[in-house]
């Protein structure tokens, strides 16, 4: 079996990740369960080059033997593409591969909060799409992308490591960045960005202090920001961002950071009743009280906030949980394993009954 036939099995089956390392046999991930390829022994060193050059140009070979690792994007026929990281493992060649998508659902295909649609209506600001890696953070994303693509004339810019989903203009006009690739670093091409007359500015991945800083900067130049975190729920979001910061900085990001964050979407992905996985999110949106709590480091009370935020569309994870369980999409064991606050499932779901 080579590389293209087993991207083709992914393809045909809705797998999400591909593994390819020696010792074992190619191993594929469908519905968050990994799976083996049947009938395939452990892959030899020389087998993991046979199946990752393929889908590799020179120039990138080049630079995993001197740089060890390489992000970059595969689009395999006009079917599917392909997000790749290769890299070594115990001195060999090791590669993951995400399949992409080649068609972009949009926000109530993916089954998420109607709330979403909202935030592609923002003029300005920053919007956060956070969750373990995953979790369908780049396919939110990208029905948010799509959305005001369809229906808005605005210039997109996006950057990132390396580009998922490809846009295909539609209303708006549409730069896609990719880093080594289209430019040298984060740093370059997010301060490029403000010389690029943008209306939105996707950041990939808001991954140190200076992609922090410079999403947080244009947001607040008038522009709409949307970005990924690797958080779990809103309160740690607004946490994490500030901690980036020294010390002496951060009463003075506080206060950035309360004028420009718009909202915050954390999301994961949890088994359905029928199969599948089913997007649960948690939403805050930074209304006067959510904004003083983070100007005064209070974002321990964010949650009682979102609590009663019903009515601005504001939910805690538990919630939705709750609400799949009462429209019988997940299970009530699902809810109770995938909750954050375990107090607050039980006395939902206790409730509910």
């Amino acid at each position: 079996m080579n590389i293209h036939d087993i991207l083709s099995l992914m393809v045909k089956q809705g797998s999400s990740d591909l593994h390819i390392m020696v010792g074992v046999p190619p191993t594929i991930r469908t519905h968050g369960e990994l799976t083996p390829l049947p009938d395939l022994p452990g892959l030899s060193p020389q087998q993991v080059e046979t199946l990752l050059f393929p889908i590799m140009t020179q120039e990138q070979k080049d630079y995993v033997k001197v740089n060890k690792e390489l992000d970059f994007g595969y689009q395999f026929q006009d079917s599917a593409r392909f997000r790749v990281n290769v890299y070594h493992s115990k001195g060999d060649l090791a590669g993951a591969l995400r399949l992409i998508p080649a068609q972009i659902k949009s926000i109530d295909e993916l089954k998420l909060l109607p709330f979403y649609h909202e935030f592609t209506k923002y003029n300005q600001g920053l919007v956060l799409i956070t969750g373990p890696t995953g979790e369908g953070k780049s396919t939110s994303l990208a029905a948010l992308i799509d959305e005001i693509n369809t229906l808005q004339a605005k210039h997109i810019i996006t950057i990132e490591d390396p580009i998922e989903f490809v846009h295909q203009p539609k209303k708006s006009i549409i730069s896609q960045r990719e880093i080594n690739h289209d430019t040298h670093s984060w740093d370059v091409a997010l301060r490029s960005a403000l010389r690029e007359d943008p209306n939105v500015v996707l950041v990939g991945e808001m991954r140190d202090f200076e992609t922090i800083a410079a999403a947080i900067t244009i947001a607040e130049t008038g522009h709409l920001v949307f970005a990924t975190l690797h958080t779990a729920t809103a309160a740690e979001t607004i946490d994490r961002i500030i901690d980036v910061f020294p010390a002496v900085q951060q009463q003075q990001i506080r206060q950035q950071l309360a004028s420009t964050i718009k909202a915050v979407a954390s999301q994961r992905l949890v088994p359905a009743v029928n199969g599948g996985r089913v997007a649960v999110s948690e939403i805050m949106i930074a209304n006067h009280a959510v904004q003083n709590l983070i100007r005064e480091g209070k974002t321990f009370q964010i949650d009682t906030i979102m609590q009663t935020g019903s009515a601005q569309g504001m939910i805690l994870f538990e919630a939705h949980l709750l609400q799949l369980v009462q429209q019988g999409v997940i299970t009530k064991e699902v809810a109770r394993s995938s909750a954050f606050r375990l107090e607050a499932i039980d006395r939902l779901l206790g409730n509910s009954e």
